[in-house]
């Protein structure tokens, strides 16, 4: 087994595993605060470091048929939420590409305030 080489992302509002801390992504690069996880609400992100992904699987979600692939912490394997593939529908093309993580799985880096 190989060492797992892990990305540190500037600036002071890094959002990351819940975990183990390892850095997952900035503030900057949310899209919405309003999806809905497993576990409660979720942030949809343009850009996450730092991850795993399960395989590749068509899964019903709230607005459709998606192609989607789970995201793992790639330090200490939580399940983080999902990465959007393929979306079916025109309306939902918007997120492909984009990863959501799951609020319950994310804490605040270096912002010095709880997550709300």
């Amino acid at each position: 087994m190989g060492r797992v080489h892990r990305k540190f992302l500037p600036g002071s509002k890094i959002y990351a595993c819940s975990n183990c801390r390892t850095h997952l992504t900035n503030y900057e690069d949310i899209v919405s605060k309003s999806f809905q996880g497993r576990t409660g609400r979720a942030y949809l992100f343009n850009t996450v470091v730092n991850i795993t992904f399960g395989p590749v699987e068509d899964r019903v979600l709230t607005t459709g048929l998606h192609k989607v692939q789970d995201i793992y912490c790639n330090c200490c394997d939580e399940y983080l939420g999902w990465k959007y593939e393929e979306a079916f529908e025109q309306s939902q093309k918007y997120k492909e590409g984009k990863s959501v993580l799951e609020k319950a799985r994310m804490t605040r880096e270096e912002w010095g305030i709880p997550m709300e």
